[in-house]
């Protein structure tokens, strides 16, 4: 069955203050699948995401998201930014948290509507965290924490979820729970996760976007060792993550 291609890139080139991220990128990304971007550090992963958020501009080229630019196609997006500072001493809430996701969606000013914390509790449930909704968000652990990070980026109702580096600082156990949960989400809207643990993820996403300043597309089944040493320029093994082996 066809799908429709909600993310396309034409010939885009990114530059911070002259020094080149992203030379002359192509690709598209379907509708309801599961893609993993990686790459070496500073290898322009991020910046890939913040184009596609339209937090960036890039210096050539073309990007549409759902066939608008992507300033006017971010209301369409959840996002979970790679580092998020919240104070340690602020006395907020998990739903406090989650609730943020629906600034510039159902609410603008004022309080948050009874249709605002529907959505927002519903996120929490399908994160199996609506049971800490009432708890202080900084008492969480790591992997709770990350759910509920999730769940703030899913109360924006998108079509297309991008997470930056959703496992980072969390046990294996964790990490297969919430690879297994986005992996789940992807059949009903477009998953794109960056990921440092290429060998993790082969089990689960459907293609690989490889980015080191150039960017390159492969089905899971086709990256090999040697797609790998060119991505990250030196001989690196990819260690498979089986379970029940």
């Amino acid at each position: 069955m066809d799908r429709n291609q909600i993310v396309k890139f034409k010939n885009v080139c990114f530059a911070y203050d002259g020094a080149p991220v992203l030379d002359d990128v192509s690709f598209t990304i379907q509708e309801r699948t599961f893609i993993s971007i990686v790459g070496p550090n500073a290898g322009g992963k991020t910046t890939l995401l913040k184009l596609m958020l339209g937090l960036l501009k890039p210096s050539r080229g073309t990007i549409e998201i759902f066939g608008q630019n992507p300033e006017k196609a971010r209301p369409r997006i959840g996002y979970m930014p790679q580092y998020v500072q919240f104070d340690p001493n602020f006395p907020v809430s998990v739903l406090d948290v989650v609730l943020m996701g629906r600034l510039g969606h159902g609410v603008r000013f004022g309080p948050y509507r009874k249709a605002d914390k529907e959505i927002a509790l519903e996120a929490l449930h399908k994160l199996e965290m609506d049971k800490a909704r009432h708890r202080p968000f900084m008492a969480l652990s790591g992997g709770q924490r990350q759910r509920v990070l999730i769940a703030r980026a899913l109360t924006a109702e998108p079509e297309l979820l991008l997470l930056d580096e959703p496992t980072s600082n969390v046990d294996m156990a964790v990490e297969t729970e919430l690879f297994e949960l986005l992996n789940t989400m992807s059949e009903t809207i477009t998953v794109v996760v960056v990921s440092h643990d290429l060998g993790f993820v082969s089990q689960y996403v459907q293609s690989v976007v490889c980015v080191n300043r150039r960017v390159m597309m492969h089905p899971t089944t086709a990256v090999t060792g040697e797609v790998i040493s060119a991505l990250y320029g030196a001989d690196v093994r990819m260690v498979r993550h089986d379970h029940g082996v």
